[in-house]
């Protein structure tokens, strides 16, 4: 690896949530006001995602008090604490620019609603292990052999939703 690409490694977080466009999503971010850091959530629809490994954005839009208002974030920044999905929405287009001239209820997606909320995580990094090379003699070897596994894993959490059932008379 030269030494940009091993900068780059190094800001990449470990999980990244499973954003898809369409979706509407609570995003939680550090706001820095003088000496004092808060969390501020900015919640709404994802209208685009781009770019990859340290530069991948995700534009979510919402509207507030009549006025559209999007907000770019970095998926990597260390300011964004977390993205949590709130609706699954369906969505035909990879860019969702259609919803800027829509107003009130036309500017949302069609809800999927056989979906289950999961907030997904994608491991981006392995953690890396202390382990002793195979090729280095037994008696170079240290006392004590602790193991690391690498474990991958996917961690799904699923908001159960009551559904309603009409019957014809």
């Amino acid at each position: 690896m030269d030494i940009i690409k091993s900068i780059e490694h190094e800001q990449l977080k470990n999980k990244i949530p499973e954003l898809k466009i369409g979706d509407t999503v609570r995003v939680h971010q550090r706001i820095k006001e003088g000496n004092r850091e808060r969390i501020q959530v900015f919640e709404g629809i994802i209208i685009k995602k781009q770019g990859g490994g340290v530069n991948s954005t995700f534009t979510v839009r919402k509207i507030a008090y009549g006025v559209g208002v999007e907000k770019t974030f970095l998926v990597h920044s260390p300011m964004v604490e977390k993205v949590e999905v709130v609706r699954v929405g369906k969505a035909r287009r990879a860019k969702l620019y259609y919803l800027r001239d829509r107003v009130g209820k036309a500017a949302k997606t069609k809800e999927n609603t056989g979906a289950r909320i999961e907030n997904r995580e994608i491991t981006i990094k392995e953690e890396i292990s202390d382990e002793v090379p195979a090729d280095v003699a037994p008696e170079e070897a240290p006392a004590v052999e602790t193991e690391n596994p690498v474990v991958e894993e996917v961690v799904d959490t699923v908001k159960e939703e009551p559904v309603e059932t009409k019957k014809d008379n």
